[in-house]
């Protein structure tokens, strides 16, 4: 479910969140993260590093109602917490941030309304955000 903010200029991305419901998932991943055949892909990669997964999370965080966050164990171990470090800039510290192993992370992937594959070349830096509802 969308929320009030900037507009979004891509229209795929917009329409993927226009669309979710509470409870669906939409997943910000790095270029790196397999993405399961079926399920929708919206690729905005265009070199490593562009879009960044933090510029592409700080524009869907502007625009979807986000009940809860999962990102992967090794996020935290190997990227040292950087990954927790921009989501307390880009959404609301209330929002409860889950962490599972990447094997479950990649598991909740395939129930996924979509992936958005950023350029972000950082290991490990991809998030399922789980709509929640703007009232």
């Amino acid at each position: 479910m969308r929320r009030q903010g900037e507009a979004l200029l891509h229209p795929e991305l917009a329409a993927v969140i226009a669309g979710l419901g509470h409870g669906q998932r939409l997943v910000v991943a790095d270029a790196g993260l397999p993405i399961p055949p079926a399920v929708r892909r919206i690729d905005l990669a265009v070199r490593c590093g562009v879009p960044s997964f933090s510029e592409v999370l700080a524009a869907v965080v502007s625009q979807l109602a986000i009940e809860r966050i999962i990102i992967a164990m090794e996020s935290d171990t190997i990227g040292n917490g950087r990954l927790r470090d921009i989501f307390a800039g880009a959404s609301d510290p209330a929002v409860p941030v889950a962490v599972v192993s990447h094997d479950e992370f990649k598991e909740l992937c395939a129930g996924a309304a979509a992936v958005v594959r950023t350029g972000e070349c950082t290991p490990y830096h991809n998030a399922v955000l789980v709509a929640g509802v703007s009232f």
